[in-house]
C-alpha cells in the first residue's frame, strides 16, 4: 500500500477530552480561549499548527462545530494548504463551503452523499474538488490521495469516532498531542480516539501501541508529546 505518512494532531485536556461537552454547541477552540488558566497558552497549540502538513485532514462536523457555517468575513487565504474534509450528512452548507474555499488553496470534499451540496458549487470554485465514494474506505482514500493528488504527508485532526477508524485500520504512524491543563470530565464527551471498543482478547491487535519521540514542556502548564506508532 502506498499512501501519505499521517499524523494525528490534536488538542485535549489532561484527561483525554477533545471537546468542551457532549453537544455540538460546545468546542475547545471557542471555550478554552475564555476559561482562565487555560486561556493564557492556548496560543501555543495554533503557533504548532502552523508548522503541520500542507495537506489536512478533518470532517465536515468539526467544521461546522467551529462555526464555518455562520461566517461572513473571510480569513486571510492560505494558498499553501489544501484542505481534505469528509462530511457525508451534510454538516457544511453553502456558506461553509464558500468560507473554505475562501480560506485554503483547495478544499478536496470527501463524500459517499449524491445530493450533498458541494456538487451544485462545483463550477463556482476552481479550488474545489469532490471525491465520491458509495462507501467510504479509509484505506482507499489515502491511496487516491496519494496516487491522485501527490499527497505525501498528511496532518490529520478529526473526530473521535474518525480516529478511532484510523487507528483500527492501521492508518497512523505519528501522534503529536497538546495537553492543555484542565480536566473536562464526562462520559459523553469525545475524546482523543472513540469508536467501538473491543471485548476479547483476540482483538488486542487492534491496539496501537506507541514509542515516545519528545516530551516538551510548554508555556502555562501545557505540554507536548510527540510519538511514533509501532508497526
Amino acid at each position: 500500500m502506498r499512501r501519505p505518512i499521517t499524523t494525528l494532531f490534536m488538542l485535549e485536556s489532561l484527561d483525554g477530552k477533545i471537546s468542551s461537552g457532549s453537544s455540538d454547541n460546545l468546542d475547545v477552540d471557542k471555550d478554552f480561549c475564555r476559561i482562565d488558566g487555560v486561556k493564557e497558552g492556548l496560543h501555543q497549540y495554533y503557533e504548532l499548527e502552523q508548522d503541520t502538513d500542507i495537506y489536512s485532514l478533518n470532517t465536515g462536523r468539526v467544521m461546522a462545530k467551529i462555526g464555518v457555517n455562520d461566517r461572513t468575513e473571510y480569513p486571510e487565504k492560505m494558498d499553501a494548504i489544501t484542505f481534505v474534509i469528509i462530511d457525508n450528512k451534510p454538516h457544511l452548507n453553502e456558506k461553509g463551503i464558500d468560507y473554505l474555499c475562501h480560506w485554503v488553496g483547495r478544499l478536496l470534499l470527501v463524500t459517499t452523499n449524491k445530493e450533498h451540496i458541494a456538487f451544485d458549487l462545483k463550477e463556482k470554485y476552481d479550488n474545489l474538488e469532490i471525491m465520491y465514494y458509495e462507501t467510504l474506505d479509509l484505506v482507499k482514500l489515502l491511496e487516491d490521495l496519494y496516487s491522485k493528488y501527490n499527497v505525501e504527508r498528511l496532518t490529520i485532526q478529526s473526530g473521535g469516532t474518525l480516529n478511532s477508524e484510523f487507528v483500527r485500520n492501521k492508518l497512523i504512524d505519528f501522534v503529536n498531542i497538546v495537553i492543555a491543563p484542565i480536566i473536562v470530565g464526562g462520559k459523553d464527551v469525545a475524546t482523543l480516539v472513540d469508536g467501538e471498543s473491543i471485548t476479547d482478547e483476540s482483538e488486542l491487535n487492534k491496539l496501537m501501541p506507541l514509542r515516545l519521540l519528545e516530551c516538551i514542556k510548554l508555556e502555562d502548564s501545557y505540554i507536548q508529546l510527540k510519538y511514533e506508532a509501532i508497526k
